[in-house]
């Protein structure tokens, strides 16, 4: 494979992943101390998801067209831009102007996401060997996007305890100058060194194209729609508002816990591929299965983390070891997924149907931001992990319509 590309993008992707962490725990934890609500705060994070969604959909067709390396530099620029704007931020300012001057900065941060997001696992499917052996192309494939991914989260759960030290040592506008200082030679590297050009289509591609997807692509963003709206209904707000609130934790607790929990999710996301082989015993073909059996324990482990905090069983250890089972569970799931898109998409078609893909995915992270909010404003963190629970099962629904075993179209395409 291109090692040092794949090296490369995953550098720049690993770094850009810093900073949208910290800058998550950044907002959250500063616009927390100066009093706002909970649903204020979700409002402070629509835009970022509702970006995504535009940019995901977007970026694929553009991407086809110019190439993944353009669309990666945009995201680590616009990440630059949206760092630099919300330093700006002035707390006298009402709330009415500071939420909109917050929720615009987000917004550029959503565009900013989605495009770096997108550019980087696109471009693993162009990075993988396609000549080999199609089964030993598709491990190789399931195991590098799960290294990617794996790696990304974990890296996403530093930022998040770095977001709180920098918070705790430098100030809100100090650390957000110093965060777009990295990202910004991060960038100036990345143009110098990244040469060649990957994912622009062969053929041009029509904006029709967008929403042309096969069954099976539009099965599983559905699903991914589901999955990760569950996640972040009782992640983005509902957890660290009840941890703050209701147990009493200081902010340094609260970012140090909810990094430990990503970085633990990554660190099991970038195991899936030989997790899966060892405790289902089938070959990677069989993605769909996969899906489906851990969405079950999913929806499972969900289900009996609500009823320990409906019913105020030992909520500390209840939530403290039910989170850490639901994060395995949950991180396994999205790597199968993640596998799975570009198992059913061929190459030349890669940049179209991941930016598709991942439309859905922040679709469900929008819904799951607002209902975070919402829900733990009148229905507490029991009722966030009751919405989750509902999601997962309409995600295990729709997974049971997925083909059994992935098309290696993609592979062969690329042969």
């Amino acid at each position: 494979m291109n090692l040092r590309d794949y090296v490369l993008v995953t550098i720049a992707y690993w770094g850009f992943t810093i900073t949208d962490g910290a800058l998550r725990m950044l907002v959250l934890l500063h616009f927390h101390e100066l009093g706002y609500s909970p649903v204020q705060i979700a409002f402070l994070f629509l835009l970022y998801e509702f970006c995504g969604i535009l940019t995901n959909l977007l970026g694929g067709w553009i991407g086809s067209r110019v190439g993944l390396k353009a669309t990666l530099f945009a995201g680590l620029a616009v990440q630059i831009g949206a760092l630099t704007m919300l330093s700006f931020l002035d707390p006298t300012w009402a709330i009415v102007l500071s939420v909109g001057y917050v929720m615009a900065s987000q917004a550029l941060s959503g565009v900013a996401k989605d495009l770096t997001k997108m550019s980087s696992k696109s471009a693993i499917k162009l990075l993988v060997p396609s000549k080999e052996e199609s089964s030993q192309s598709e491990r190789l494939l399931f195991r590098f996007v799960a290294i990617l991914t794996g790696s990304k989260n974990a890296l996403k759960g530093v930022g998040f305890f770095l977001g709180a030290l920098l918070l705790t040592l430098l100030g809100f506008s100090v650390s957000l100058w110093a965060m777009a200082g990295a990202l910004l030679v991060i960038l100036l590297v990345s143009i110098i060194m990244l040469k060649g050009d990957m994912g622009r289509s062969k053929e041009k591609v029509k904006f029709a194209h967008l929403f042309a997807k096969s069954r099976e692509i539009n099965l599983l963003s559905a699903a991914r729609f589901f999955l990760f709206g569950s996640r972040d209904v009782w992640f983005v707000v509902g957890l660290p508002i009840f941890l703050h609130e209701v147990l009493g934790w200081t902010f340094w607790e609260v970012g140090a816990f909810m990094a430990l929990w990503v970085i633990g999710y990554g660190a099991v996301q970038a195991s899936a591929p030989a997790f899966i082989r060892r405790r289902i015993g089938a070959e990677i073909e069989s993605g769909a299965k996969a899906a489906l059996g851990w969405g079950i324990a999913l929806a499972v482990v969900a289900a009996c983390l609500a009823a320990a905090v409906e019913f105020d069983f030992y909520p500390t250890l209840s939530i403290l070891a039910g989170l850490a089972v639901f994060g395995i569970v949950f991180a396994v799931n999205s790597s199968v997924h993640s596998y799975l898109i570009l198992a059913y998409t061929d190459s030349d078609k890669v940049a179209l149907n991941v930016g598709f893909y991942y439309m859905a995915n922040a679709c469900g992270r929008l819904a799951g931001t607002l209902l975070s909010g919402l829900m733990y404003l009148f229905a507490g963190l029991a009722g966030c992990l009751w919405t989750s629970a509902g999601m997962v099962l309409a995600a295990v629904l729709i997974t049971l319509a997925l083909p059994r075993k992935p098309r290696t179209l993609g592979v062969e395409a690329a042969a």
